[in-house]
């Protein structure tokens, strides 16, 4: 009796070992198909094979269409959305780079113009330093010519007879009077003798010779 309930114990076991295994296997076979399903479908999705008719009745239990690469596209699948985000990306890289480039332009030519407002400002001071040494240089030149025209006439004066150099004086403006009677003057103090200077004046008309004298008092002695 004893040996008869072992034995039925190690048949239960045995069963359920079995049955056990059986699951496992079935579980596994589950697996393994569904991994294969999946693969399939992949390939197809890729176009590497086509096994959408063998899956037709699946999608159309499950009211779905099957997808190919043409309707894969079409409804931006992973695959094209990472090229079409790649491209994008490069497209907004090379954006990027043309700007950069324009505002590089932009400030060359900002910096050309500043260049050539500067060389222009240069320039036209250059040419206004230009035009006052000119300038300057003509008065000296004028300055010098009216001096040596007035010494020699002083000179001249000096050598004539009073009445006859009072007419000569009386000709003219009175800032030439005036240039002559003061270098008469000058060339009198180099030599030491006296000026004819005011006994000139003396001959004069009376209202011409106060005229010059009040124009020496309130005048420098320059030539202009």
């Amino acid at each position: 009796m004893l040996k008869l309930v072992q034995h039925d114990d190690i048949f239960r076991g045995g069963n359920m070992s079995f049955k056990k295994s059986l699951g496992k296997t079935f579980v596994l076979l589950i697996i393994i198909l569904i991994l294969l399903a999946g693969g399939l479908l992949w390939f197809d999705y890729l176009g590497v094979v086509h096994v959408k008719s063998i899956f037709a009745p699946v999608y159309k239990i499950l009211k779905k269409a099957p997808q190919t690469s043409s309707t894969a596209t079409q409804s931006r699948p992973l695959v094209a959305n990472l090229d079409e985000d790649r491209l994008r990306k490069q497209r907004e890289a090379l954006d990027i780079f043309k700007e950069e480039l324009d505002k590089r332009e932009i400030d060359i030519q900002a910096a050309e113009k500043q260049n050539e407002e500067v060389s222009a400002e240069l320039a036209e001071r250059e040419k206004n330093q230009e035009e006052r040494e000119k300038t300057f240089n003509l008065k000296v030149k004028k300055y010098d010519d009216k001096n040596i025209n007035v010494e020699q006439i002083a000179k001249n004066l000096n050598g004539m007879r009073p009445e006859a150099a009072v007419g000569i004086l009386v000709a003219m403006d009175d800032q030439t009077v005036i240039d002559v009677l003061r270098k008469v003057e000058e060339i009198a103090a180099a030599e030491g003798s006296s000026s004819m200077g005011s006994y000139w004046l003396s001959l004069m008309p009376s209202d011409r010779a106060a005229e010059i004298q009040r124009k020496m008092l309130s005048k420098p002695e320059s030539l202009d």
